[in-house]
Order: C-alpha cells, then structure tokens, then sequence
C-alpha cells in the first residue's frame, strides 16, 4: 500500500434539518445528523436492528446544495472524510468530538417520494 486514505461513505437518512452556522469571514458550515442501520440476529435468532448517528459537515458549494435541498427524513448517500477536534466547555472539560466532513452528496429520495411513505 503506497498511501493511507482518510475516507468515508455512508447512506442513511436524516435526523432532522439542516443546522447553518456562518462564520466572522463570511464562510458557512451545513451540520446534519445522518442515522444509518445495521441487522442482524441475536443468540434467539431474532432480527435486531441497531442504529448509528453520524455527524456531518458540508462547506463550500456543497454547504449551500445541503442547505438547499436536504429535509427531515431524507435518504441521501455521502463521501467524505473523518475529522476530530476538542474543544473545552464552560465548566473546563475537554469535550472529543467526531465528524465526517463531506465533499460528495447524492440524494437518494425527493420531498416528493418522502411525502408518499
């Protein structure tokens, strides 16, 4: 292997809106909760769904199409990479936080379809 990639894809569908933040320099960062699913069976043989929530990031020209065109509920497929940061909050804890930041999002389902469900 010449080079370690730093890559992410994930499907799944959104928890809620789209949160914008603008920043002091004009640039703008698009956040959403994206769940996916996984299955499998217990020791019983029974069909077990767990879930797990991801935080995303878009910047860029990719910020404003997330902004745009992402809703509540939505499939939507993404590319990106894992980034972690800290951070310390009020009371002086050092808070670890992980995102993908995502340079590639395709939807999957239309306002239209998610209306129909």
């Amino acid at each position: 292997m010449n080079s370690l990639t730093n890559r992410v894809s994930l499907i799944g569908a959104t928890g809620k809106d789209p949160e914008v933040k603008i920043f002091d320099n004009g640039q703008k960062k698009v956040s959403i909760r994206l769940a996916t699913h996984e299955y499998y069976k217990n020791k019983d043989g029974e069909r077990v769904e767990k879930t797990e929530w991801h935080q995303v990031s878009f910047r860029g020209a990719q910020a404003e199409f997330a902004e745009n065109y992402i809703k509540t509920g939505q499939k939507i497929a993404i590319e990106g990479k894992l980034t972690s940061r800290s951070y310390t909050d009020k009371d002086g804890v050092v808070r670890y936080f992980t995102e993908v930041v995502a340079h590639e999002v395709v939807l999957l389902s239309h306002k239209k379809e998610m209306s129909e469900d």
